[in-house]
C-alpha cells in the first residue's frame, strides 16, 4: 500500500488596515470560522472586520510595548469573554494574559475551543527590549523589528542587539513570510536605493511595489530571500556597503555592526 500524503490546512493571513500606515494582522483559521490577531493597536477595525466574516476572536499575539500595537487589547478582553492575549512579560502591557519569558516553540491555546497556533518566538530587542517575534508555519510576524527594505528605529536597544536580532531571521529560509506592521516600504526603498544604487533587484523591486502602492495594495508579506537582496540593514555583512557609509560617516565601518549602527543613523535623518 502507497502512503498517502496528507497536507495540514494552513490558516489565511489577512490585513486590517488600522491608523495610517498600521497592519493588524487577522490569522483566520482553515474552516472559516474563527481568527488570531497580532498586534491590535486599535480595537474597532477588529470588531468590525470579525462581524463582517462572520468570526470570533481566538486569541491575540503583541510583540512589544507600543500602543499603536497594543491599544485595543482591553476593549477586544471586554468583547470576548476569557481571551488568550500572548506577549512579552512586561508589566507595561495592560491585558496580556499570558506573558511569553523564554524563546523557543509554543503551542499557543485559543479562548472558547478555537484553532490553536503551533508557534516558533523568538527574542528580537532592538526597538524596544520587550520585543518578540512569531514564526507560525512559514509566516514570520516580526512587529516593528523588520519592516520591508528597513527596520525598527533604537527606541530602546543598540545597534548590536538589532543586528543579532535581524541576524536570526536572516538564518530562516528564504520563502519565509515576512508580516511586519506598516506600511514603510516605498519611503525604505529610498533610502535602500540611496545606499545601494547600482542594486538590481531593488530597481526591480521598487517597481512592483510602487505599482502595488498606486493601486492602494499592501507591499506586504515580503520574504526573506527579497529582504537579504534589497534590504540594507540585512546587509550589513557585505563589504560593498563599507567605502559608501565610511564616506558618509568620516569614520570606519569595518565590521558589520557598525555599519549597521551608521545606517540606522543615516536613515534616522534621511
Amino acid at each position: 500500500m502507497s502512503n498517502v500524503h496528507v497536507t495540514r490546512a494552513r490558516p489565511q493571513i489577512t490585513p486590517i488596515a488600522a491608523f495610517d500606515d498600521n497592519y493588524i494582522w487577522a490569522i483566520v483559521a482553515p474552516k472559516g470560522d474563527s481568527c488570531w490577531v497580532v498586534d491590535p493597536g486599535d480595537a474597532a477595525p477588529v470588531l468590525a472586520f470579525l462581524a463582517q466574516n462572520d468570526l470570533t476572536l481566538a486569541g491575540v499575539l503583541i510583540t512589544h510595548h507600543h500602543s499603536d500595537h497594543t491599544g485595543g487589547i482591553l476593549a477586544l478582553k471586554e468583547a470576548f469573554d476569557s481571551l488568550p492575549v500572548y506577549g512579552p512579560a512586561n508589566p507595561a502591557i495592560k491585558g496580556i494574559t499570558q506573558p511569553l519569558t523564554e524563546e523557543g516553540g509554543y503551542r499557543l491555546e485559543p479562548g472558547n475551543g478555537q484553532f490553536a497556533l503551533e508557534c516558533r518566538v523568538f527574542k528580537v530587542p532592538g526597538h524596544t527590549l520587550d520585543h518578540i517575534a512569531y514564526l507560525i508555519d512559514d509566516a514570520l510576524f516580526c512587529g516593528d523589528t523588520l519592516f520591508c527594505a528597513g527596520c525598527g528605529r533604537l527606541f530602546e536597544g543598540s545597534a548590536e542587539q538589532m543586528y543579532h536580532s535581524l541576524g536570526q531571521f536572516a538564518a530562516l529560509d528564504d520563502s519565509t513570510k515576512v508580516y511586519c506592521t506598516h506600511e514603510y516600504t516605498l519611503a525604505n526603498l529610498r533610502f535602500a536605493k540611496a545606499i545601494e544604487p547600482d542594486n538590481q533587484a531593488l530597481a526591480d523591486y521598487m517597481l512592483t511595489a510602487e505599482a502595488l502602492r498606486e493601486q492602494q495594495q499592501p507591499t506586504l508579506p515580503s520574504t526573506i530571500g527579497r529582504e537579504k537582496a534589497i534590504n540594507p540593514f540585512m546587509r550589513c555583512q557585505k563589504n560593498t556597503l563599507q567605502s559608501r557609509l565610511e564616506s558618509h560617516s568620516g569614520q570606519p565601518c569595518n565590521d558589520p555592526v557598525s555599519r549597521f549602527a551608521v545606517l540606522r543613523q543615516w536613515k534616522d535623518n534621511f
